[in-house]
């Protein structure tokens, strides 16, 4: 087993931890001193050398190397886009269906996942949701008996946004490799957090925003195309996703021949500074280990489920090791709740489900002991108030 995470060493690396107790990097992570420098560093470049775009376009590929390490994939199988979404759309545009062919998902999953494929009913694609308790995580047995013949992509979350599941993604991968189906996964909320081997996994495309798991701001997003899936073909096209580029810059009708690699997805020009940061902050990420990332969160989230028991309150998501990740929901009414831990300069997100907890590397043991404390306190002061029902109001 690895050397535990120094949670504390990391948090130095996050200044917004002095401020205030962080649980909500399922919403974004705050800033790390890493990502900040390199910003800082692009910017003074842009100022006063007026862009070496030369010494920039080479950083691209840079972290294009350092996305396909971080996933186990080949650097000519990631692409650049600006968030999941827009991952999530090209997959649904590039997949050759027809009308009639059937899409699988979740129900309940990301509304910008649902939506990239259910755009697709005008032109005859049926999408099919399989519901799922929020307990509960999804394996092949989830999908299995609603496959038939028309069935041709399942598309999913690796980690849900609004219980926390991890989702047995391997299994479905092996069950789609099987049937001949294309499995596409939003890894938005695993990425950077735990370990994601998309040749492990069996996954055909996968996309992810960056400004999770990955530390960097909002307008970068990674796109994982599997390497011999050639039939998939973008709908979108411009220069730099031809495989013969016009060098004079003349378009050239009877040579429109897309790449092979997945830069045939990518159009226009690049988030430079973004991607200056992202390589940065993978390097940083890969100093602490994915797996020790992953132990660390599960670790807090141990902690975080004994204190809830002691306290009576239950989760809404998975409770196993294995079937959890770095998010936790509770149900409490969310706008005393929330409003109440905001009051205590806590950061949480409002949850369908009620109030969402999520950890990252830098948060500590005292972290969770202190927001027990807090949910503690607020539950005396309403039992003593005469509310018998204190703990959940």
């Amino acid at each position: 087993m690895s050397t535990p995470l120094d949670a504390s060493a990391v948090r130095q690396e996050f200044p917004a931890t002095k401020r205030i107790l962080y649980l909500d990097s399922a919403h974004q992570t705050p800033m790390p001193n890493c990502v900040r420098s390199a910003l800082s560093e692009f910017l003074v470049e842009g100022n006063e050398m007026a862009g070496p775009k030369p010494v920039w376009m080479r950083r691209v590929e840079v972290a294009r190397e350092k996305v396909a390490e971080l996933l186990n994939a080949a650097a000519d199988e990631i692409a650049f886009t600006k968030n999941t979404s827009e991952g999530i759309n090209i997959a649904a545009n590039a997949v050759p269906l027809q009308p009639g062919s059937t899409v699988l998902m979740l129900e309940g999953d990301h509304p910008n996942n649902a939506y990239a494929w259910l755009h697709l009913r005008r032109k005859g694609v049926k999408v099919k949701f399989v519901s799922l308790p929020d307990d509960q995580v999804a394996s092949a047995s989830t999908f299995a008996d609603h496959i038939d013949a028309s069935t041709r992509v399942i598309s999913l979350s690796h980690v849900t946004f609004h219980a926390g599941q991890r989702h047995d993604i391997e299994d479905i991968g092996r069950l789609c490799a099987r049937k001949n189906i294309y499995l596409v996964v939003d890894a938005m909320q695993s990425i950077g957090v735990l370990p994601v081997d998309v040749k492990k996994l069996g996954v055909s495309v996968l996309a992810a925003g960056c400004h999770k798991g990955l530390l960097v701001p909002q307008g970068i997003g990674i796109l994982y195309v599997k390497q011999n899936l050639q039939e998939l073909q973008p709908v979108y096209l411009a220069m730099g996703s031809l495989a013969n580029p016009p060098k004079d810059y003349v378009a050239r009708p009877d040579d429109m021949t897309t790449r092979r690699d997945a830069g045939r997805f990518e159009f226009g020009n690049f988030n430079l500074p973004g991607l200056h940061a992202l390589a940065r902050s993978i390097e940083f990420i890969q100093s602490i280990g994915v797996a020790r990332i992953e132990e660390h969160v599960q670790m807090l989230g141990d902690r975080l489920i004994e204190g809830l028991d002691e306290l009576g309150i239950p989760l809404v998501g998975p409770r196993q090791r294995g079937q959890r990740s770095h998010i936790y929901v509770l149900p409490l009414p969310v706008a005393k709740w929330v409003n109440y831990l905001t009051q205590n300069l806590v950061r949480v997100s409002p949850e369908r489900g009620g109030v969402r907890i999520s950890f990252g590397a830098f948060n500590t043991p005292e972290d969770v002991d202190r927001l027990i404390g807090l949910i503690a306190s607020r539950m005396r002061k309403r039992v003593d108030s005469g509310n018998r029902f204190g703990e959940m109001d």
